[in-house]
């Protein structure tokens, strides 16, 4: 299969408050943001021409910022307005959205407290994270070597551009090695959370998921801890050793792009694809597709 460029297609970005056209939307390699690192994101997903979740997404952006000590010139009201208009723009019926935030050109140095501040919002058509025969049977994960560090050590409330780099390296590591993902620890060696997903865990009909005290609280993650409640299915936020792996019934991950993704494989570990699972499949699929019908309705 072909790959398109993500920086030679047709269509608009919307740039600094402007609809610019694709091709043009250039960032110059002096950057701050690419330097060192100075830029937050988010992934948002179109249901039905309905943004999931919007509002959530715009406010995580804006406090990711505020983490990395700078503010972006626009209101959780403007990059709302600013993100469906490049939905329409785009003309995007079920797709992805990449807002990002970052520090630009005017000093290049550790300090940069006279930059600029940019924002832009680009959306695509994009598929599930995973094929979907993956989805059906579940994907195989290894674990990384790299851990995810302390929230002492890195802005770890945040979705900064910076803190990926170790899931980058991560999931290539797992790629090679024939798995679809890698399973990443924390810096005390508990279970963290997959490249950019969110972990849970059912044992004994109890769903079992990871406190983000050190890595990001997903809204995906959220709303399925949500769905599960409404379901009486008993949710369990603790620490998780590596070893209590032998004692899952069932895993699966959670975010925006992965949405609910059942895990068959672990390691030397191996999961069936449960009852928990498929219903927290078909609940969350439920819950988005009525959020575009109710936008629809209301249109």
């Amino acid at each position: 299969m072909d790959i398109i460029p993500f920086d030679d297609r047709d269509g608009v970005i919307w740039f600094n408050g402007e609809m610019v056209p694709w091709r043009d939307a250039h960032v110059h390699v002096l950057s701050h943001g690419l330097h060192y690192a100075s830029c937050v994101f988010e992934g948002e997903r179109v249901y039905g021409r309905h943004i999931f979740k919007l509002r959530e997404h715009s406010e995580r952006l804006l406090h990711s910022a505020k983490v990395l000590g700078f503010e972006i010139p626009f209101s959780v009201e403007e990059i709302d307005a600013a993100t469906r208009d490049v939905v329409a723009a785009q003309d995007i019926v079920d797709g992805y959205i990449r807002p990002v935030a970052w520090r630009g050109s005017e000093m290049m140095a550790v300090s940069a407290q006279k930059n600029r501040i940019n924002l832009a919002i680009a959306t695509w058509p994009w598929p599930s994270y995973f094929t979907p025969e993956a989805r059906l049977k579940g994907i195989r994960l290894t674990t990384s070597k790299w851990r995810r560090p302390a929230a002492n050590t890195a802005p770890t409330d945040s979705k900064a551009a910076g803190l990926y780099m170790i899931c980058t390296l991560s999931k290539h590591a797992a790629e090679s090695a024939g798995y679809d993902d890698a399973l990443m620890l924390d810096y005390r060696g508990l279970i963290a959370e997959a490249t950019g997903a969110n972990f849970f865990m059912v044992q004994n009909g109890e769903l079992h998921t990871p406190v983000p005290d050190c890595f990001l609280d997903g809204i995906t993650r959220r709303t399925v801890i949500d769905l599960a409640r409404k379901r009486d299915i008993k949710v369990v936020e603790r620490q998780i050793q590596p070893e209590e792996l032998a004692n899952a019934d069932e895993v699966f991950l959670t975010g925006t792009a992965v949405e609910v993704t059942p895990v068959c494989e672990i390691d030397s570990y191996h999961f069936e694809v449960g009852k928990v699972c498929h219903q927290m499949i078909e609940d969350y699929t439920a819950l988005v597709r009525s959020h575009s019908e109710k936008a629809a309705s209301a249109a």
